[in-house]
């Protein structure tokens, strides 16, 4: 499993007891998947969520129906990891819901400045073909290094405002009705 968990761990303030306490099966299982970024066996992820293996594995299943998981059927035992398409899409609703179509036709805009600098800086627009260790400077390798993570995110969040633009021209559609 990744670095990040989120189901608390940590119960001395007794966050954990209170996630136990508030929290649904289902919703405490979809919790701990949406902070899993690698296909993890549903035992693993049933530890987390304290519940039992074939109660994970039943509202895996029902997630990886709704599109919010990737159900890998050929490992023994199953595993399961988020799809990351499903957190673009809510992105991009959050987005469309709380900006007008002016104001995410700017920050495209901008953001496709930032873009085009980058592309110039670096002489090409695949930010992956950037070599960070050209220079000798580990400043200047650590500072490349941030340059190239921020372009690959403004990459990503020109998509992510080009589909909220999508969503809110056409009424929370990607095509017009």
């Amino acid at each position: 499993m990744s670095g990040f968990d989120p189901a608390p761990q940590n119960d001395s303030n007794g966050a954990r007891k209170r996630w136990m306490a508030e929290t649904d099966t289902f919703d405490r299982v979809y919790d701990v998947i949406l902070g899993i970024t690698t296909p993890t066996p549903y035992g693993d992820i049933a530890d987390r969520a304290d519940c039992s293996a074939n109660t994970a594995k039943k509202h895996l299943d029902r997630l990886a129906e709704m599109g919010v998981v990737h159900k890998d059927e050929q490992s023994r035992p199953t595993r399961y990891e988020r799809d990351d398409g499903y957190l673009e899409w809510q992105e991009a609703r959050r987005i469309a819901h709380e900006l007008t179509v002016d104001e995410i036709i700017d920050r495209v805009a901008d953001l496709e400045a930032q873009r085009d600098a980058y592309e110039q800086r670096f002489e090409t627009t695949d930010p992956a073909s950037v070599t960070v260790f050209e220079v000798d400077d580990h400043d200047a390798v650590h500072e490349r290094m941030e340059a190239v993570s921020d372009w690959q995110a403004t990459t990503r969040d020109i998509r992510l405002y080009e589909l909220a633009r999508q969503l809110a021209q056409n009424d929370g559609h990607l095509i017009p009705a």
